[in-house]
């Protein structure tokens, strides 16, 4: 495993990248509602990061399994867990939830974010999935600090999810990113504290608790990219690309833009 150390100017690049993401999230916001398709969100999602100068990184990201992906965006709707591919079938209604995760590529460098959406009104249960998913991912960041281990991350995500007797996926992991978009080292979302890589200062995570309604249990779609809960329970997913710093970490990506569209935290 080969771990990279980012310079300050290399960060300010990153924290370029990741800014694109915020505000590409904001965007989306005015267009989440019921009858748009996630090929309408993917087109402007699309249009509005190149317009800015960058790259949509998932366009044309290869899978060794099967064919690159057609999207700018990840649309997982529901029960998709991630990797949801966009298409005019895949209408929005009321009450959905939907995860869109962006990647951008600016100057050189990688920006990487997700964040779960309400269509309109959403049960109370959906609510209380997102909150939980949302409030582990900073559970997380809190303990992403030089002198802790990667386990320590992944125990803080877990049992917090856990003791509200919700799913964490384990065959997906967030990563470290810089240069490219999956770097070393790989992030679970569950561990034991302790355990893993110690972290240093001055190296690049994305943090994605992916987190299911009821069983973990996940499978994957024969387009070879979208993945679903297995138990057809509802899937949330949060993720912050962040700097790894002494005493606290350095989050790069932002929900503040979107935040201030929407409005006061639906759930």
């Amino acid at each position: 495993m080969k771990v990279y150390l980012k310079t300050e100017d290399e960060i300010e690049l990153m924290r370029q990248a990741n800014h694109l993401i915020a505000l590409t999230f904001a965007e989306l916001a005015h267009h989440i509602r019921p009858g748009v398709t996630t090929l309408d969100l993917d087109k402007v999602a699309e249009e509005f990061i190149r317009d800015h100068g960058a790259i949509p990184s998932f366009k044309n990201f290869p899978n060794p399994g099967g064919t690159p992906f057609p999207g700018s965006i990840c649309t997982s709707v529901n029960d998709v867990v991630v990797h949801g591919v966009p298409n005019k079938e895949t209408v929005l209604k009321e009450g959905d939830i939907i995860s869109v995760d962006c990647g951008t590529v600016l100057n050189g460098f990688n920006g990487d974010s997700c964040y779960t959406y309400c269509v309109g009104e959403v049960s109370d249960e959906a609510k209380r999935l997102l909150r939980t998913t949302r409030d582990s991912l900073y559970k997380g960041i809190e303990v992403a600090v030089a002198g802790n281990h990667l386990g320590d991350i992944g125990a803080a995500v877990q049992d917090f999810c856990e003791a509200q007797g919700y799913g964490v996926v384990r065959e997906l992991v967030g990563h470290g990113i810089g240069r490219e978009m999956h770097e070393d080292p790989p992030v679970p979302n569950y561990g034991k504290r302790g355990n893993g890589m110690k972290l240093k200062e001055c190296i690049c995570i994305a943090i994605e608790p992916m987190i299911t309604q009821k069983e973990r249990y996940i499978g994957i779609c024969p387009d070879k990219w979208t993945v679903k809960t297995q138990d057809g329970g509802l899937a949330a997913h949060f993720e912050h690309s962040i700097v790894v710093r002494r005493g606290k970490a350095e989050i790069l990506s932002s929900f503040e833009e979107v935040d201030k569209v929407i409005g006061p935290i639906q759930y």
